[in-house]
């Protein structure tokens, strides 16, 4: 197969349990108020799936991946590979992936997780650019899907005020022409800071811990140098860039962000005050939310920017 010269984004697809927890609602489970929440996070609500349920993220992924499929305009067994990128799998192995690719179908496709954490869905997406640009793929689905509330400490108001589940896919898809699709992407982790973002497989408790203010420095820096990687690495100016879609992880993260990248606020995309940090669910939400209201057109430049436990960071810079 010849290789091909761009990976274009042609679709995407999100899903959201349908149940809302709200600020006051976390007043009556720990110690805090919704004023505290919203100052230091932008945060209001976040879609939580039931608490008595056992909703996986296989179940969340699989919704969104149908609704990116469709709007693709294609059908499941035109996938050639599924790469989901997930902290909360449904299980160590099958992987969240094989999961999906059973219940949509796609019977042509192979498919494998990437964890990343919150970083997870720009790596993913990484991946399946090179496994197009190599020639060797037509259409991948990245998709980013966790359910986070499953693996919190509801009495530590640091963390579970933060987080919420839900779901985004999309559909990348080779192209010829040069011009549009994925300009750029660049990769960075540092392991010795592991300890600032983790989650136990075992032995300990199993919930997520974080310190705050570390994991704050560290992102607004790595995240400020990716995206000017991928943009030196494209030949592209600061203000060829129509959105900023950054991993929505904390109001003041993204604010930082965009005053080191002196970007304006009008192209910072922000969704988190409704749906909170969804890890790898994050990017692809916000991105469904400007491509809904008409605001994803031919040749608009986006990057994606994240950071997540590992620590992984990265960005990703591309043309619609």
């Amino acid at each position: 197969m010849a290789n091909l010269q761009s990976a274009r984004i042609i679709s995407v697809g999100t899903y959201v349990p349908e149940n809302i927890v709200t600020n006051k609602d976390l007043e009556k489970i720990v110690d805090t108020t919704d004023e505290w929440i919203f100052t230091r996070s932008g945060i209001r609500e976040r879609h939580i799936v039931p608490m008595d349920s056992q909703v996986p993220a296989s179940e969340l992924g699989a919704k969104a991946a149908i609704v990116a499929i469709e709007r693709a305009g294609l059908k499941p067994v035109e996938i050639d590979g599924i790469i989901c990128a997930t902290f909360t799998p449904d299980s160590f192995f099958p992987s969240t992936a094989c999961r999906i690719q059973a219940i949509i179908g796609c019977s042509n496709a192979f498919a494998f997780d990437v964890s990343a954490a919150c970083a997870g869905f720009v790596y993913a997406l990484t991946v399946a650019e090179g496994l197009i640009k190599s020639g060797r793929n037509k259409n991948i689905l990245v998709i980013g899907t966790e359910v986070i509330s499953k693996v919190l400490d509801w009495t530590d108001r640091s963390t579970c005020v933060l987080f919420g589940d839900g779901a985004g896919a999309v559909v990348l898809q080779a192209s010829e022409d040069s011009n549009r699709g994925i300009l750029s992407t660049h990769l960075k982790s540092d392991g010795t800071l592991g300890d600032i973002l983790k989650l136990p497989a075992w032995g300990e408790k199993r919930t997520m811990h974080m310190k705050g203010n570390d994991v704050f420095k560290h992102a607004v820096r790595m995240m400020s140098d990716a995206s000017h990687k991928v943009l030196v690495d494209a030949g592209c100016m600061l203000d060829r860039v129509d959105y900023l879609i950054p991993h929505q992880a904390n109001i003041r993260i993204i604010q930082a962000v965009a005053e080191l990248l002196k970007l304006p606020k009008e192209k910072v995309v922000t969704n988190l005050e409704h749906f909170g940090n969804t890890s790898s669910a994050s990017i692809p939400l916000a991105l469904d939310d400007v491509w809904s209201k008409g605001l994803i057109k031919k040749d608009t430049m986006v990057l994606f920017t994240a950071l997540g436990g590992g620590i992984t960071a990265g960005s990703v810079l591309c043309v619609f």
